[in-house]
């Protein structure tokens, strides 16, 4: 694995093969995807760092999904990465949606965990407030922070069951820069959903039956608005919260496969129609 920094951003990029960029929601890091797709062989994982957070954390200025979109941009076009499969989580998401409405030529495909075309109008205030509170109170703040994260986006199951998933998001959030955080929070707290009826690729999406933050009912609303998608599929993960990569890694993965293998063949029947139809 290679650790690079691009303009300041961290990026791990891993193996050979077709590329897959990940990208890790709020409070989260590359190392968010270690569980679900370390064992994927086959591919070059690409694994960014967003700014403001974790190795990333050293940029100034305020951040926004604009700004996202135009790192990941940056850091495909450092990489030579013309067209990926992509997948995000939370954050994430949002950033993918968007680069796949501004660089539809980057996208060969969207697998979306614990999605969300933007926060719903009641999260936006937490949000900010969370905010205040890790720069007011710094490191004690993202402490707190961390503990309530783990308690309130963790299914139950999982809190009983998986003491390393717990261990894992607390320490991914608590050892987040504060400044970092904040300004992470106001970009979310400020994200505005992207065009998603301009979205042609093929989507998956992925949410939990324990997720507060993407819920099902929002995720099949989101999925509603992807009219010139391709393909749409969506699952519902049994007993599992908002950190479906970490709480769900196999069932994460496998499902990610069958999707990718399912995109392909749809590709390859609408080019062999392309083709017939004498198309060039």
């Amino acid at each position: 694995m290679n650790l690079r920094f691009i303009d300041r951003i961290a990026v791990e990029d891993e193996g050979d093969g077709d590329p897959v960029v990940c990208l890790h929601g709020l409070g989260g890091s590359a190392g968010v995807w270690i569980p679900m797709l370390a064992p994927l062989a086959g591919h070059r994982v690409i694994r960014i760092e967003l700014p403001g957070s974790a190795r990333s954390m050293r940029v100034d200025g305020a951040l926004s999904i604009a700004r996202f979109v135009e790192c990941v941009e940056q850091v495909c076009e450092r990489l030579a990465i013309r067209r990926a499969h992509w997948i995000g989580h939370s954050l994430g998401t949002i950033v993918a949606q968007h680069l796949a409405v501004a660089h539809p030529e980057r996208i060969r495909s969207l697998a979306l965990y614990g999605p969300l075309a933007e926060p719903s109008e009641p999260a936006r205030a937490p949000l900010h407030a969370r905010a205040a509170l890790a720069r007011t109170e710094s490191v004690s703040g993202m402490l707190k922070i961390a503990v309530q994260t783990a308690a309130v986006s963790l299914s139950a199951d999982t809190r009983t069951r998986q003491p390393l998933a717990i261990a894992m998001v607390r320490e991914s959030v608590a050892r987040s820069c504060p400044e970092g955080y904040a300004r992470s929070c106001e970009a979310l707290a400020e994200a505005r959903s992207a065009a998603l009826e301009k979205i042609k690729v093929p989507v998956l999406l992925v949410t939990g039956d324990e997720d507060a933050v993407a819920p099902p009912q929002a995720m099949r609303s989101l999925a509603d608005r992807l009219t010139a998608s391709l393909l749409v599929r969506q699952l519902v993960l049994g007993r599992c919260g908002h950190w479906t990569p970490i709480e769900r890694p196999s069932e994460c993965l496998r499902e990610w496969i069958e999707f990718t293998s399912a995109a392909s063949r749809l590709s390859a029947r609408a080019n062999r129609t392309t083709f017939a139809a004498g198309v060039t």
